[in-house]
C-alpha cells in the first residue's frame, strides 16, 4: 500500500473510530442515568442494556455473511451506520418498558453492524503488524475519553436527558465520516482458506471463543450499574465520568505499547493476564466503593481487562480465520462475545443487583473471569497463541 493511500485510509478511519466510540462513551456510563430518570429500575435497566448487547449476537452475522459476498463492503457500513442514527430518533418518543426496549433493539440491530465490519477491514490491513491496529484503535479511546468527561459535566448542569442529544449529534457524524471512507482501499485480501466449519471445530479457537464470552460476562455489572453505583456512593457524575475517562487513559497507554509487548510476550500469555486482572478489578470495585484511591487503582487495571484483551482477541482472530472468513470470524467473535457475553452479562446483573447486592454481584463478575482464566489455560494450545 502506498503512502497516499494509507494516509487515506488512517484519517477517516480514525475519525470513524475516534466518533463511534464517543458515541459509546455515552451508551455504556451514562445511558442507565437517564432510563433510572424516567422511572425504571435496576431490572429493567439491566434488561434493556441486555437487548441492546443481544442484538449484536444477529447484527455481526447478517452483516458479516452480505459483507463476505459483497465486493463493496462500505456500502453496508454506510448503510448500517445511517439506520442505527434513524432508529435512534425512536428513544426521544419511546414512553414505557416495552417501546423503549423495542427501540433500543432495532438501535443496536444496526449500531452493532458497521464496527465487526471495519475490524475485519482493519485487521486485514494491520493484521501482521500487532502494533499497528492499537495506533488506530487508540483514537477510539480518545473519542470515548473526550464524550465521558464532557457529558459528565452535562449530566451535572442540565441533568440526565442531555445525553439524548449529543448521542444523536455523534451518530449522525458516524454515518457522514463513513460516506467518505475510500471502498478501494478497504477490500483486504481475499482467499480460500477452508470451511468455516473447520476453523470452529480447532480446540482453541472454542476455548478462545467461550473465554471471551465470559470475559464479556464478568462486565456485565460495571457496564450496566458502574455508574450508578458510584452515584449510590455520593460520587458527583462529574466525578464518575472522570473515573471512565481514566481507565480509557491506561487503555491508550497498552495500545500505543503493544507492538513492543508482543514482540517479548506470547498471545495467549497476555490474554491470561487479563483474565487475572479482570477478576482482580470486580473485587476492588465490589468490596471497596468508598475508596477513591481504590476505584482509581481498578481503573487502572481497564488498560489490561480491556486494551491488551481486546488487542490480543483481534489479532487471535486474524489468526484463526483467514481469507474470506475475515469479516464473519469477526461476526462471530463479536456474537459470542460482546453479543451473547454482554447481554447475559447485563441480564443477569440486573437481577443479581437486588437480590444479592452490588458486593455479591461483582464477586460473581470476578468468578466467571477466574473461569475464562482457567479454560484459556488448559485449552488453549501455547503454541497456537504465540
Amino acid at each position: 500500500m502506498s503512502l497516499r493511500s494509507l494516509d487515506r485510509f488512517h484519517v477517516p478511519l480514525s475519525g470513524f473510530y475516534f466518533l463511534y466510540f464517543a458515541a459509546l462513551g455515552g451508551l455504556i456510563p451514562y445511558f442507565g442515568l437517564y432510563l433510572r430518570s424516567i422511572g425504571f429500575g435496576p431490572g429493567a435497566i439491566g434488561s434493556i442494556m441486555a437487548l441492546l448487547m443481544s442484538s449484536r449476537i444477529v447484527a455481526p452475522l447478517v452483516w458479516g455473511w452480505l459483507a463476505d459476498h459483497q465486493a463493496r463492503r462500505m456500502v453496508f457500513v454506510r448503510l448500517a451506520s445511517l439506520l442505527a442514527f434513524v432508529a435512534f430518533l425512536g428513544v426521544y418518543a419511546a414512553k414505557g418498558f416495552w417501546p423503549v426496549a423495542a427501540t433500543v433493539f432495532v438501535f443496536g440491530f444496526f449500531w452493532n453492524a458497521s464496527l465487526p465490519l471495519l475490524e475485519a477491514t482493519t485487521m486485514s490491513h494491520f493484521g501482521s503488524d500487532p502494533g499497528a491496529y492499537g495506533r488506530v484503535r487508540l483514537w477510539g479511546s480518545i473519542g470515548f475519553i473526550a464524550s465521558v468527561l464532557s457529558l459528565g459535566a452535562a449530566i451535572d448542569r442540565f441533568g440526565p436527558w442531555s445525553v439524548l442529544p449529543v448521542l444523536s449529534v455523534l451518530l449522525s457524524g458516524i454515518w457522514l465520516i463513513a460516506l467518505i471512507l475510500p471502498e478501494a482501499e478497504l477490500r483486504g485480501h481475499l482467499g480460500h482458506p477452508g470451511s468455516l466449519r473447520q476453523a470452529l471445530m480447532r480446540r482453541e479457537v472454542f476455548a478462545f471463543l467461550l473465554a471471551c464470552f465470559l470475559m464479556q460476562l464478568s462486565h456485565g455489572p460495571y457496564y450496566t450499574f458502574y455508574s450508578l453505583y458510584l452515584a449510590g456512593h455520593g460520587y458527583p457524575e462529574s466525578v464518575i465520568g472522570a473515573l471512565w475517562a481514566f481507565a480509557v487513559v491506561c487503555e491508550i497507554g497498552v495500545f500505543l505499547a503493544m507492538r513492543r509487548l508482543l514482540a517479548r510476550v506470547a498471545l495467549r500469555t497476555v490474554l491470561l493476564g487479563s483474565f487475572a486482572l479482570a477478576a482482580l478489578r470486580w473485587l476492588l470495585i465490589g468490596f471497596f466503593p468508598s475508596h477513591i484511591v481504590i476505584l482509581v487503582l481498578a481503573q487502572m487495571l481497564h488498560a489490561a481487562t480491556f486494551g491488551a484483551f481486546h488487542a490480543v482477541a483481534m489479532q487471535l482472530i486474524y489468526r484463526f480465520f483467514t481469507g474470506h472468513h475475515q469479516h464473519r470470524g469477526q461476526a462471530i467473535y463479536g456474537s459470542a462475545s460482546i453479543g451473547l457475553g454482554g447481554a447475559a452479562g447485563s441480564f443477569w446483573a440486573g437481577r443479581a443487583w437486588t437480590a444479592i447486592g452490588p458486593a455479591g454481584t461483582f464477586a460473581l463478575a470476578a468468578l466467571a473471569a477466574s473461569a475464562a482464566f482457567l479454560i484459556a489455560l488448559v485449552l488453549m494450545r501455547p503454541r497456537t497463541a504465540r
